[in-house]
């Protein structure tokens, strides 16, 4: 939308700016208050130099209104090669949690109602029997993530009381978020047992005492120790745990439904196996390798599972009815193997194969290069994906990547202009993410199953 105004050399003043027919429209368009902001704001850029007459001054302030009316969080390409990346919000979801997502957000749903009775019900019904039918639990309670769960368990179950748990377990998840600081703020007192590589069954025992609510294990899924090391499986633990009459609790992080090595993955704790196992409570994620939204899953007896649901700490972490209705929609999906790796995007991404990765690749190389330019390079290459969010942190997926890489023989200059691409690509109007490594730039297809969809964006930008 342009305007011919006759060119001022000062700023005018603010009720003369808002007579413009432009800025009127604006007002209809935006609200006074948005335009009169961003309006003074612009006369104040007039004054300091930094816009030199009315004409700058409007097509300022069309842009400035644009940006901040812009969502902050947009949708990006995930070409860096990990698959549950959590800055870039882990697991995609299925189409079929989207339209459940929308169903009840558009207005009034039976998130605490039971429609039989016509009393109040509970938020956890709608996904508690599908939980439970997927690993064997007793009862089960969802609430926001994986370290709330771990939070309200230890609050429900051991406050001021002792927690036993390996040293090699106290382990830090994102963000510098400890399992010691957990504990500290779930009021429970942490008992340390064996060494940070070998613990051993009477290193429990031992530690077990009048003041012992339950023996905790935590799975190392973001870290592995390797060489003379010992750890007691989940059966060895829970024969201790329940010899002393003291409930054992298991924190799976990651936490799989399916057996991830049918799949042609690298093993991961199956849910109902560990529970098999004599676990009494499981906490997991549900947007890691189960694909679906940011939820922490707690599954397993029913008399710990009804303590944890009276905590005060339930209702302050509990679920909306968006996540709840995503989460339900997901679940429903595993009642189908045969069709589930498909319908899961999380599974359907980890089991693609490189071949195919390898061809998406290809159908973007022109395109790519022509956006590019000259100065750089751009070829396919083998490289490795991995899970990612925590989840088998050594184990790596054969992929294949756009490598671009400087002409320049100036190692500085290369790095450089590396830092600068990656720059522009986050500039495009759907950002595309990639890594710098071995002086190049990569872009990991694994996450990109739609190349036109890219396509059509680096032309549009070329």
């Amino acid at each position: 939308m342009t305007e011919a105004l006759p060119l001022v050399t000062r700023p005018p003043s603010v009720d003369r700016a808002l007579a413009w027919p432009l800025v009127r429209q604006l007002i209809v368009d935006h609200g006074r208050t948005l335009v009169l902001d961003c309006l003074r704001t612009g006369l104040q850029r007039w004054r300091e130099g930094q816009i030199d007459d009315e004409q700058q001054l409007l097509h300022w302030l069309q842009r400035q209104i644009e940006t901040r009316l812009a969502p902050s969080m947009r949708p990006v390409f995930n070409l860096t090669g990990t698959v549950l990346h959590t800055n870039l919000g882990r697991a995609p979801l299925p189409p079929e949690a989207i339209a459940a997502m929308n169903a009840v957000a558009l207005g009034a749903s039976n998130l605490e109602y039971d429609l039989a009775s016509g009393q109040r019900g509970d938020r956890d019904d709608h996904v508690e029997d599908w939980i439970c039918r997927l690993t064997g639990a007793e009862a089960a309670t969802v609430v926001n993530n994986n370290a709330a769960a771990v939070l309200l368990v230890l609050n429900a179950l051991a406050q001021r009381r002792e927690v036993v748990v390996s040293r090699g377990e106290l382990i830090e998840i994102g963000g510098s978020f400890r399992l010691p600081d957990i504990m500290a703020r779930a009021g429970c007192k942490l008992r340390e047992v064996g060494a940070t590589n070998r613990t051993h069954p009477r290193d429990y025992i031992e530690a077990i005492g009048a003041r012992t609510a339950l023996l905790l294990k935590a799975h190392t899924s973001n870290y592995s120790i390797e060489g003379f090391s010992a750890a007691l499986s989940e059966a060895q633990l829970a024969e201790i745990a329940h010899a002393h009459q003291v409930p054992l609790v298991v924190d799976l992080g990651s936490g799989s439904l399916v057996d991830l090595q049918a799949l042609g993955l690298p093993a991961e704790p199956v849910v109902a196996q560990v529970l098999a196992q004599g676990v009494d409570v499981v906490t997991f994620s549900g947007d890691k390798l189960l694909g679906g939204p940011q939820a922490g899953i707690i599954a397993g007896r029913a008399d710990l599972i009804a303590r944890i649901r009276k905590s005060p700490l339930k209702r302050a972490l509990r679920c909306d009815k968006m996540t709840l209705a995503a989460l339900e929609a997901v679940l429903r999906l595993y009642a189908n193997p045969d069709t589930l790796v498909q319908r899961v995007p999380t599974l359907r991404l980890l089991t693609r194969a490189q071949d195919d990765i390898q061809q998406t690749c290809q159908a973007l190389q022109a395109a790519l290069q022509c956006w590019a330019g000259e100065a750089f390079v751009v070829d396919v290459c083998q490289v490795s994906s991995q899970i990612g969010s925590g989840s088998l942190p050594l184990e790596v997926l054969p992929s294949a990547a756009l490598r671009l890489r400087s002409r320049s023989g100036n190692r500085r200059i290369r790095s450089r202009e590396l830092r600068q691409l990656s720059e522009r690509l986050r500039q495009l109007s759907q950002p595309v993410i990639g890594r710098i490594a071995d002086d190049s730039l990569l872009l990991d297809c694994r996450c990109l199953e739609q190349p036109d969809a890219l396509r059509a964006v680096l032309a549009a930008e070329a």
